[in-house]
């Protein structure tokens, strides 16, 4: 689960090369294209313009290189020509890339368009809770620290955290250990390591926490019909504290890297417009 210091440099640059496919995304109108439209264009900008690999492609049989997650789809959303995204709707892309051998894996929530004050508030606030999670990663912490700020912020704003899905070990593999819950008691599991990699990828539904999978096998989505929202970053535990393998807005100088301090360094506005 540690990676050595030249692993972690190599694991930085597919962090960086991830963040840029947000980036570039940022910069579209969604609105009006559909899921398969954004996949093939992220399948192109990873190849083409990055000379990575897409690395969900071809994963447990997956056929795409995203997720795409559309309003009361929670993940694991299949792209199609026929699921066009709306003015109005949410939509979380769920994108994975590997550059030399390791793997990053990152995903946001779009707000697309004029969508309702409700879902805008819970996109908000699923983006706090991971960054309540990540601000808890530091040598000498436990994972459940993580979980408990995660689902403390949710509940607090009435919403629920989903306990199917969870965080996990990323490298030479997508999924590694350890399991990274999004729920827990502060103080429990495992202990943090400097040089461990892992994603935290809270879900956060507006009403119950109880999801379901489609016939397709892939898609889950929420049982009561209401909205989800998720964001995801892949993090590495420093000696210091954490650093932020795919944060995004940094202008290419890097992941965040936090002391644990406390201190100014995270402010949530400036995460939430746009180093994100």
């Amino acid at each position: 689960m540690v990676k050595m210091p030249d692993e972690l440099a190599l694991m930085r640059v597919s962090g960086a090369l991830l963040a840029s496919v947000f980036e570039m995304l940022d910069a579209q109108n969604l609105a009006g294209l559909s899921t398969l439209q954004v996949n093939d264009m992220v399948d192109r900008f990873i190849t083409d313009d990055l000379a990575a690999r897409p690395a969900s492609k071809g994963q447990y049989g997956f056929e795409y290189v995203l997720n795409s997650s559309i309003n009361h789809v929670v993940c694991h959303g299949v792209p199609n020509a026929k699921d066009i995204i709306r003015d109005g709707d949410i939509v979380n892309l769920d994108i994975t890339l590997e550059k030399d051998g390791f793997i990053a894996d990152s995903s946001k929530t779009y707000v697309v368009g004029n969508a309702p004050p409700a879902a805008k508030r819970l996109v908000k606030v699923a983006q706090e809770a991971m960054w309540q999670g990540i601000r808890q990663v530091r040598a000498g912490a436990h994972l459940g620290d993580i979980g408990f700020a995660i689902e403390r912020h949710a509940k607090k704003n009435g919403y629920a955290v989903v306990r199917d899905y969870c965080g996990h070990g990323i490298g030479r593999e997508m999924h590694e250990e350890p399991q990274v819950l999004h729920f827990g008691r502060a103080g429990t599991g495992m202990t943090l390591r400097e040089g461990m990699v892992f994603t935290i990828e809270p879900m956060i539904n507006q009403g119950t926490r109880e999801v379901s999978t489609e016939e397709d096998g892939w898609t889950v989505v929420t049982d009561d019909g209401k909205l989800s929202a998720q964001f995801e970053h892949t993090v590495a535990v420093t000696r210091d504290g954490v650093e932020v393998l795919t944060l995004r807005g940094t202008s290419g100088r890097g992941g965040w890297r936090d002391g644990g301090d406390g201190g100014s360094a995270w402010p949530f506005a400036a995460h939430s417009v746009r180093a994100e």
